[in-house]
């Protein structure tokens, strides 16, 4: 008997399985389910730096930032008027002059009648708002679901705000607020003209790192974009002139005072979708309720009433188009965002910026193709 015994050689495996497990990666922490949603969230995080990050630059150069933004929409909004005066054989300059000119001309005038009406009438419709309010909160006492007590602390509240020291140092950066303005203003007169006249130049030196399909999405993407925020500001000035006018008509029939001022808020507010209607009715109501009763008031609310469902069912599809419209849900939470972010400027421009945003996505696999997440399925 032999002292050592052969072994027999070790079976070597068929190539298919030495194939098979070679192609197999090693099982790692990242490969389970729990690993893939900690590589999601750890992208997710990223992504919310990144957003944090662009948001506070912009906060910080805000005065930059905006009049770019206001630039680039009156820009937008007067293209056609730019196109059609090139076209029929106008110099460069004189049509960029002629259409600078008639937008200082028209914010001037707005902003004259704002003027106008804050420093004759002011006095009287804050007065006549404020008399309102305590109408309506004297009503409200003899209503069962709120104690008088309570009411009082709230309004003593209010009034210790607006007599507040925070409310006066805030009252007094109003200046430095005017200073900013000019600033602003000078800086969006002198983009904007560059952006009228140079336009296109501009757009196609930004394009020039793009190629193949990238540069047809790009050059899809800008065109999109001037022609969403230039049919949002013409279609939102008409129907905010249009608001006006039926308003100040109503207003006069019904005899209601200071009806010029409140046209004038109801224009101005016409560009903060929803919200602003809102606020320009109850302020319109509430003078109306001092001045001729409730059933004047009423009345006041029934033209509000009437004039923003004729905007919403007929002028809005109309002049600004169907395509456009976004739903309420997404102007509340973009009206909430841009007033959070930029205030009452970031409340403005948040609706356009938002349709332009959704305008994009639109185009982005084609000219009337949106990307593929935001495609409409079939029905089943």
């Amino acid at each position: 008997m032999p002292l050592f015994r052969k072994h027999a050689p070790a079976r070597s495996a068929p190539p298919a399985e030495v194939e098979l497990q070679a192609a197999t990666p090693p099982r790692s922490l990242w490969a389970d389910a729990f690993g893939r949603l900690a590589i999601r969230a750890i992208q997710i995080i990223v992504v919310v730096v990144v957003a944090a990050a662009i948001i506070f630059g912009l906060q910080t150069l805000t005065l930059v930032t905006i009049p770019l933004v206001l630039a680039l929409i009156l820009a937008s909004a007067f293209w056609p008027a730019m196109h059609w005066m090139r076209s029929h054989g106008v110099p460069s300059l004189l049509a960029t002059l002629i259409t600078l000119l008639t937008i200082i001309a028209l914010i001037g005038g707005v902003v004259w009648l704002i003027v106008w009406a804050v420093r004759n009438q002011w006095a009287d419709l804050s007065a006549q708002a404020q008399q309102g309010f305590e109408d309506v909160l004297a009503w409200v006492k003899t209503l069962s679901f709120f104690d008088d007590d309570q009411l009082d602390a709230w309004f003593t509240q209010l009034q210790g705000f607006v007599t507040s020291a925070q409310f006066g140092s805030g009252a007094i950066a109003g200046v430095s607020a005017v200073a900013n303005f000019v600033t602003g203003f000078v800086l969006m007169a002198v983009v904007l003209f560059f952006f009228l006249k140079d336009g296109p130049k501009l757009w196609a030196f930004l394009l020039r790192p793009f190629h193949g399909e990238d540069y047809a999405r790009a050059h899809r993407i800008g065109g999109k974009t001037v022609a969403v925020f230039g049919a949002y500001l013409r279609g939102t000035a008409a129907v905010a002139l249009v608001d006006a006018v039926g308003i100040l008509i109503g207003l006069l029939i019904l005899q209601v005072p200071l009806a010029v001022p409140l046209a004038v808020l109801v224009f101005l507010l016409a560009f903060i979708p929803i919200v602003g209607a809102t606020l320009a009715g109850i302020l319109a109501a509430l003078v109306a309720l001092v001045s001729n009763g409730l059933v004047n008031a009423l009345f006041v609310v029934g033209v509000v009433v009437l004039v923003n469902q004729l905007e919403g069912n007929f002028l809005q599809p109309f002049l600004m188009g169907r395509s456009m419209k976004l739903h309420a849900l997404v102007i509340l939470v973009a009206l909430t965002i841009g007033t959070v972010l930029g205030g009452i400027v970031g409340a403005v421009l948040a609706v356009p910026i938002t349709a332009a945003a959704w305008g994009v996505i639109q185009v982005w696999d084609g000219p009337n193709l949106p990307a593929k997440w935001a495609r409409a399925r079939p029905a089943p």
